[in-house]
């Protein structure tokens, strides 16, 4: 289990579907100007399940780091510091998902106020 790193595997879905992030569909998109408008070609992702994957990733980095701080508090394993780097690991991911609400909601307030 790769502790360090791991948490660049969070978003890899929605930033590759960034335009020149590497994402399979993203170069079709972007080579195909002529394209009528609505037509991209790939099936928009539904964002409710992005933040589904989201939500567990950061579900199952808590419970990793429950594990093996577990481990370490029964006497099971002597791997400290991996129990201290998974805690912190976890905690930013949590971090970063309340933030990613936190702009998504101020988002959808904002467009709320715009007059129509």
């Amino acid at each position: 289990m790769a502790l360090i790193g791991s948490i660049g595997n969070l978003p890899s879905a929605f930033i590759q579907r960034l335009p020149g992030a590497g994402g399979a569909e993203a170069p079709t998109q972007i080579l195909r100007p002529d394209a009528p408008a609505g037509t991209s070609g790939a099936a928009p992702a539904d964002f409710g399940s992005v933040f589904d994957k989201m939500v567990s990733a950061v579900d199952t980095k808590q419970r990793e780091a429950s594990d093996i701080t577990r481990k370490v508090l029964m006497g099971d394993s002597d791997q400290l510091h991996q129990s201290v780097i998974a805690m912190q690991e976890a905690g930013v991911a949590f971090q970063l998902m309340v933030e990613t609400r936190n702009k998504v909601v101020e988002s959808y307030q904002e467009l709320m106020r715009m007059p129509v």
